[in-house]
């Protein structure tokens, strides 16, 4: 039985309870697979650390842009595990959780976004992550890639300043271009393949458009990920210890947002620029597969 309601209805209280308890058991994975894949990132992507050392030994609040198709997630986890022993649980959107993938997710370090799942994390001084922009960043069109879209979000900033926990605002770029954009998923339903999609059920009229994601091109005209070089830079940690425990007013969370979402953006600026400083650095086959 789902522990989720598909209708997007609260969770089950039993089920949510039994969630955080399976959740607290989770070990940072330590497998032959894991250092593989690890090493696969590497040799692929060739993620580049920069500011690592503004990250405090306390545990944090990880808040970044988040990537076309969520294809963060594959380089920030095993970079930072095998980087800086740092095991990072991801807060997922709702509707990614059933009975069917519960398991495979948990097993990743992922939990549900649930404000009470974030709590117990906290009080077990665990590290999170989480994307404020959630599905909207995940499916962006290619004019608003390593764009911000957070609309009224202030979850994160209750949740961090409940516990007086560490904020710490970090950038990625790369795997917004690990695909190009043949179709802005905006743009299917009006296409001959969306109302092909419609009449065949898979699509409806009440599906929101700004919610499709684009149709991908990869590596060669494939669906392989092109090799892009990342980079993932660390902001300044937000101190939200003088806030524990209080209730904060709308003044308060507009501002440790912006600290956050300026912090954000202004990394996304400068890695951009370092990466074409560094375009030198890029062999003729990558060069190539990245085209």
């Amino acid at each position: 039985m789902s522990i989720f309601d598909p209708g997007n209805r609260p969770f089950d209280e039993n089920g949510l309870a039994r969630h955080i308890e399976q959740a607290l058991a989770v070990q940072a994975p330590v497998s032959s697979r894991q250092n593989m894949t690890y090493r696969v990132i590497k040799k692929l992507f060739d993620p580049q650390l920069v500011d690592a050392d503004n990250i405090p030994e306390q545990p944090c609040l990880f808040i970044g842009n988040h990537s076309l198709f969520a294809l963060d997630g594959m380089i920030i986890g095993p970079v930072m595990l095998h980087e800086l022993g740092r095991f990072l649980r991801p807060l997922g959107d709702r509707f990614l959780w059933n009975s069917g993938t519960e398991k495979r997710l948990l097993d990743t370090g992922a939990v549900i976004g649930d404000p009470q799942v974030g709590s117990a994390l906290m009080e077990h001084g665990e590290d999170l992550l989480v994307f404020p922009g959630g599905a909207h960043e995940a499916t962006k069109t290619a004019a608003q890639k390593y764009s911000l879209q957070w609309k009224e979000r202030y979850g994160f900033v209750r949740l961090a300043a409940q516990h007086g926990y560490n904020i710490l605002p970090f950038a990625l770029i790369g795997p917004d271009e690990f695909y190009g954009h043949l179709l802005e998923g905006e743009d299917l339903p009006a296409t001959t393949l969306g109302k092909l999609l419609t009449k065949l059920g898979l699509l409806s009229e009440d599906t929101r458009a700004d919610m499709l994601p684009p149709i991908p091109v990869g590596a060669l005209g494939s669906l392989l990920p092109k090799p892009q070089r990342c980079y993932l830079q660390f902001g300044e940690p937000v101190n939200t210890s003088e806030h524990a425990g209080k209730k904060l007013s709308k003044k308060q969370l507009q501002s440790i947002r912006n600290q956050v979402s300026g912090q954000i953006e202004k990394m996304l600026a400068e890695l951009l620029l370092l990466r074409e400083q560094n375009r030198g650095k890029d062999g003729l086959l990558r060069r190539l597969l990245t085209l």
